[in-house]
């Protein structure tokens, strides 16, 4: 028993000393010490290995030379701005005594080359030298009369990488780009470790490369020129990664001269999860209605979040939108300048037989389509919708408007059956077998061959937009999801996303004018907007409804990873041009030449997008720009998360 008893009481006695031996040990380590990572590998002469976990590879440099003459703020910029980049300068001054006395020594120095050029009669270098002469004693005056001063300074860089292949690619990115503006970069080799130190926030300059610079031009090397992007009301978008401000965004913000907005980056960039973070906080904080043409199935969640709509269109599905639908409007007379409801007929024509066309050429875009082509497409679409009686008066797309006698009557009206892609069909089957001209034999005979496959009554394979549409927008639903991703990729979902547009145009867009007074705050995101660019038709419409979309309160989402198709295609161009905010997340280095050339992005713009990390870009409001860092709450990565190996392991716990 007092065996027992004394075991415990050295137990107790081990615990206290141990407990006292911890705090002495946490009360003596330094900040420094508590912060640092758990290892560095310093064996390495040109890099530097940081074990935390993750094992991430630095390298530093120092600049080496600098051009003759720089200016504000270009002359670094594109070091503060790389991408994952640490960026220190030690500035001293230097006292003027010593500065007069330098100076001097350089003005002698001078003048003796001077005297030796004249006595080899080598007039060029004595000009040059001349003029060197007289800036170093126009200098040394302004310092001696206190307008000036000089200072000397040290300017180290350390990037970061997850893996030696990048750490190389960013090495050699940086010296080429820095070279540009005829600043030299070299790796700090053979002093790595006090190099990596002196870009650490300690004050002390290990490695004193200096260079000499003057009080204008010491100027140059202050980042100071950030801009601020956002407005004073909207969503919280994310953080200026440079000023750790949160940015505010708001779409439909007086300031802009249209709603619009363009998104480009590569696949795993978080073009998706940025989107949906947008939808979901717009419709929540603003009450911002979104509609979605979803080409990769990423949005149903978001739909089920919000408690919106998810409507799949599948050659299964029994969901069906018919391109012939039409809508009514509101604009402003011409000679009243008063409100009055209006039915664009011609427009519909027109819209419904761009979308005939680029059925007719399907997914190998057949030369046989010309203009005699469309004139018969058009004509028999014109004809289908006079059949029914539905001309430029509103009143003709009811029925018995006529013979409705009270106003309980005219609420009740009701609306007439449209024509479908079939009775346009059969439309066509008639005039063929009326036909005499034999130069319009072969158009008939190839539209009768090509579009059977769209139509229900020959159970054609892509029949899913023949017949009445069974499914009506609800006004008021803060997300509609058109899920098209069961639909062949190469020709099927192109063609949906198109005659989509003209059927969210009718129904979403054009509704949003009928009472201007009332008019929500709408938004139509076309995801995947690359598949469209093949076909003519597609674009033409996207361009029309880009530019008219302002009009009626609604911003039209473009999200893309193909920025190039989008450049080289002349037709597409418009898109870009009617988009106020555009918003650049991590590029392919393949796109990056097209992006600078179209956006006039700076070169340190440039170099980040090429180098920074998901969910980081560049957003671009009218001529401001930011630096910016999006990121979901907790809540939210719930539904906007896209990438199928985070979604299996939040799924096994």
């Amino acid at each position: 028993m007092k065996r027992r008893k004394q075991l415990e009481e050295e137990k107790e006695e081990q615990f206290n000393n141990y407990d006292e031996d911890n705090y002495n040990i946490l009360r003596k380590k330094s900040i420094k010490e508590l912060i640092a990572p758990s290892g560095i590998d310093a064996s390495n002469i040109d890099r530097l290995e940081i074990i935390s976990g993750v094992t991430r590879y630095a390298r530093s440099f120092f600049v080496s030379s600098l051009p003759r003459m720089c200016t504000f703020p270009e002359l670094f910029r594109d070091m503060y701005m790389f991408g994952d980049i640490n960026t220190s300068i030690y500035i001293n001054p230097i006292k003027e005594e010593k500065s007069q006395n330098d100076l001097n020594r350089v003005i002698n120095e001078l003048e003796t080359e001077r005297i030796v050029a004249i006595d080899r009669g080598n007039i060029n270098r004595e000009s040059t030298i001349s003029q060197k002469r007289l800036e170093a004693e126009q200098l040394r005056d302004e310092i001696a009369a206190g307008f000036n001063k000089l200072y000397e300074a040290s300017i180290i860089s350390t990037i970061f990488a997850y893996n030696l292949d990048d750490l190389e690619k960013y090495t050699k990115l940086l010296i080429s780009e820095m070279s540009k503006t005829l600043v030299g970069v070299k790796s700090a080799w053979g002093i790595q470790e006090e190099a990596f130190k002196s870009n650490l926030p300690f004050m002390n300059d290990k490695v004193s490369k200096t260079h000499t610079f003057d009080r204008n031009s010491m100027g140059t090397v202050f980042p100071f020129t950030t801009s601020e992007v956002g407005h004073p009301t909207g969503v919280p978008l994310g953080f200026n990664k440079q000023t750790g401000t949160p940015i505010l965004f708001d779409n439909f913000h007086p300031s802009l001269t249209n709603y619009n907005m363009v998104i480009f980056a590569k696949s795993g960039a978080g073009k998706s999860v940025t989107m949906k973070t947008l939808i979901s906080r717009s419709s929540v904080l603003m009450g911002i209605e979104s509609l979605a043409l979803d080409a990769e199935g990423e949005y149903t969640i978001v739909a089920e979040s919000l408690g919106g709509i998810n409507v799949v269109i599948s050659p299964n599905s029994k969901t069906i939108i018919n391109l012939f639908d039409i809508e009514t409007e509101i604009i402003k007379d011409e000679i009243t300048g008063k409100d009055r409801i209006a039915l664009n007929i011609e427009n519909k024509v027109e819209d419904v037989t761009q979308a005939l066309l680029t059925m007719a050429r399907g997914s190998t875009r057949s030369d046989g389509i010309n203009e005699l082509t469309k004139q018969i497409i058009a004509e028999s679409v014109a004809e289908e919708y006079a059949a029914l009686g539905i001309t430029s008066n509103p009143d003709s797309l009811y029925r018995n408007i006529n013979n409705m006698s009270s106003r309980r009557d005219m609420l009740k009206k009701e609306k007439k059956n449209m024509p479908t892609i079939g009775s346009w069909y059969r439309r066509i089957e008639g005039k063929a077998r009326e036909n005499k001209n034999q130069d319009y034999q072969y158009h008939y005979s190839y539209l009768l061959k090509v579009m059977k496959q769209y139509i229900r009554e020959y159970d054609g394979q892509m029949a899913y937009f023949d017949g009445q549409s069974t499914f009506e927008l609800l006004e008021g639903s803060p997300f509609i999801n058109l899920d098209i991703s069961q639909l062949e990729e190469r020709f099927a979902r192109p063609l949906a996303q198109q005659i989509l547009l003209s059927w969210i145009w009718e129904k979403f867009v054009k509704k949003n004018s009928e009472d201007r007074r009332k008019a929500s705050q709408k938004r139509v995101i076309v995801d995947e907007a690359w598949m469209l660019l093949p076909f003519p038709e597609a674009v033409d419409f996207l361009n029309k409804m880009a530019r008219r979309a302002r009009k009626r309160n609604v911003s039209l989402a473009i999200i893309s990873q193909r920025f190039q198709d989008f450049y080289e295609k002349q037709e597409a161009q418009a898109v870009l041009t009617s988009s106020d905010t555009k918003l650049f997340l991590a590029q392919d280095k393949s796109e990056i030449q097209y992006l600078k050339e179209v956006f006039k992005l700076s070169e340190g713009e440039a170099n980040f997008l090429v180098t920074c990390q998901k969910g980081e870009g560049l957003l671009k409001v009218g001529s401001d720009s930011a630096i910016l860092k999006i990121m979901p709450t907790r809540k939210e990565f719930e539904f906007v998360e896209t990438n199928l190996n985070e979604l299996a392991k939040r799924a096994k716990t």
